[in-house]
């Protein structure tokens, strides 16, 4: 296993009401919630769509930044993503597909480079070589002690 930076970045996800859940990421606040046809109030994406969207986001950063550094075009640079979810447990994502629109007169040469460039962002090397995830349950300090 790789070693592991000492700083750590926060993100905290507060209650809001039913599944509905505010995430606190800096100073930016994103709701997450269930669709109404899974018990929700459809007041945001879900979790799992989050993380599909944050591999889609890392991609295109990956592409801009590429198509940047070698003085491309990047208008009209798009990440189109899909996933399907497994059909026996552990409740996961089964697949995900991303098709990497870019920009019109893209060179044909530079194809494999990109490609190579975008299968390694961050999220997807997070999903390649898995994070040790640990959760721990703790009290709150401000619950109150019987």
């Amino acid at each position: 296993m790789g070693t592991e930076r000492t700083e750590r970045t926060e993100i905290r996800a507060e209650h809001l009401a039913g599944d509905a859940f505010e995430l606190v990421i800096r100073d930016h606040l994103v709701t997450v919630d269930q669709p109404r046809d899974a018990g929700g109030d459809d007041l945001g994406p879900t979790p799992t769509e989050l993380f599909v969207a944050s591999l889609a986001g890392c991609v295109g950063f990956y592409a801009a930044r590429y198509l940047r550094r070698h003085d491309l075009p990047d208008d009209g640079l798009r990440v189109r993503g899909s996933f399907a979810m497994s059909d026996d447990r552990p409740a996961r994502v089964a697949s995900i597909d991303l098709d990497v629109e870019l920009p019109a007169g893209f060179p044909k040469e530079r194809l494999v480079a990109l490609g190579r460039v975008v299968e390694h962002c961050t999220v997807h090397n997070s999903i390649r070589f898995a994070p040790e995830v640990r959760t721990r349950l703790v009290e709150a300090p401000w619950a109150s002690v019987a």
